[in-house]
């Protein structure tokens, strides 16, 4: 049985962590550790030959020859879409759905959809790892990618965002507008136009099709989670409602959904063999969007490609959790002043705070000592899948600044 992160993080690091104050840690702890700075610096070598793109879209897990085979099945992926719109209206929707795809769903690092590539040639057996099904598992890594891209297209516009990946946000492009949200329900559909040609004579077909089901429903219940905790009232930001956000939000179709489905290519079934998986994964998840919290915060726009709004926009993160659980009762007001305001004065005295309270400092200890404790539950899985596939993922996003 695997442990609870939080129990094993207490037991194993001794820094006196506990559900209801996971940031008190050792001082002395503290001088062990060398921060990171998030700065440009740290990407000159990509920015000759990338210079007008963000290291975030740069930057990619994978091999070359993996991202290249998986880039080129692209273009038929868009051709298939756009063949089916010409079905029902042969004008102007290929021509709009087609500029919606290239501009939303290519542009990243695709970490999630080779996740599922990867993944599958891991787990196949022998006879499975055929070119064919090497290609559906690309095609299954695309429709991660699109959902990844609705999620996003959504997501900038209901936090009033401006950049992604180096670029204007979709709904701020011109002649788009909110009807970005239109688009974004036509790729979505697209997803499930994909899954229907390619998978519908396979075996696993149903248990793919009730995955991303699934998976876009508990998506769309984290989004409400975190519209509806952002707000003024402070006393809302627990680590429990946090961690369930995160699962929710974040954790289910980044990681758990491109393993899910490698796994049904490769023929899995034990019930048991999907809940260790789904909680290594859970927890992968957790540990990436604390990263992604604190890059949001202290990352370089030259790197992430956006610039962060999480302030502004008064979400539940993991740096104002932990910073509540630290501060004074004056602290506490300064917070209250300033968190949720889009004032760049309030911004920054609320990341002045952030610094005075060693949050910095208490990230890097938090991220060392959760990788720590991911390995040693990668270690404890006894199920049959290969420990070698957990660690590939944690590698992937460990030490990560976008």
């Amino acid at each position: 049985m695997l442990r609870p992160a939080f129990n094993v993080f207490v037991q194993s690091s001794k820094l006196l962590v506990s559900r209801n104050n996971p940031a008190k840690f050792i001082e002395s702890a503290l001088k062990n550790v060398s921060v990171r700075t998030l700065t440009s610096h740290t990407h000159h070598h990509n920015q000759h030959a990338n210079h007008f793109l963000p290291e975030a879209t740069i930057r990619s897990a994978a091999s070359k020859d993996d991202v290249r085979d998986f880039m080129a099945v692209w273009p038929d992926i868009v051709r298939d879409l756009n063949d089916y719109a010409k079905k029902y209206e042969p004008h102007d929707a290929p021509k709009w759905l087609t500029k919606a795809l290239q501009y939303n769903v290519p542009n990243g690092k695709k970490n999630r959809g080779l996740m599922v590539v990867q993944a599958f040639k891991l787990l196949a057996r022998d006879g499975e790892l055929t070119e064919e099904n090497i290609r559906l598992s690309q095609c299954l890594g695309w429709c991660i990618e699109m959902l990844q891209a609705v999620f996003i297209m959504n997501d900038d516009i209901m936090d009033g965002s401006e950049t992604r990946r180096g670029h204007k946000c979709w709904y701020k492009v011109d002649n788009v507008g909110f009807g970005a949200i239109n688009d974004a329900m036509m790729i979505e559909n697209g997803i499930f136009y994909l899954l229907n040609k390619y998978f519908s004579d396979k075996d696993y077909f149903h248990h793919v099709l009730e995955l991303f089901h699934d998976v876009t429903f508990i998506t769309t219940l984290g989004q409400l989670q975190d519209i509806k905790t952002t707000s003024l009232d402070l006393s809302l930001f627990t680590m429990e409602r946090y961690k369930s956000i995160v699962a929710n939000k974040t954790a289910y179709y980044s990681f758990y959904l491109p393993v899910a489905l490698a796994m049904r290519m490769t023929g899995y079934a034990d019930p048991e063999v999907y809940r260790q998986t789904k909680t290594i994964l859970l927890e992968i998840g957790n540990f990436f969007q604390v990263q992604d919290d604190f890059i949001d915060c202290f990352g370089d726009p030259a790197i992430t490609g956006k610039v962060g709004t999480d302030i502004q926009d008064g979400k539940c993160s993991w740096l104002a959790v932990v910073a509540l659980q630290r501060c004074t009762n004056e602290q506490k007001e300064l917070m209250k002043e300033c968190y949720g305001k889009n004032d760049p004065e309030k911004i920054e005295r609320v990341k002045e705070l952030y610094e005075d309270l060693l949050l910095p400092h208490t990230y890097e200890i938090y991220e060392e000592e959760s990788y720590k404790i991911i390995n040693t539950h990668i270690q404890q899985i006894s199920r049959g899948l290969p420990h070698k596939l957990f660690f590939k993922i944690l590698e992937k996003i460990y030490r990560r600044n976008a």
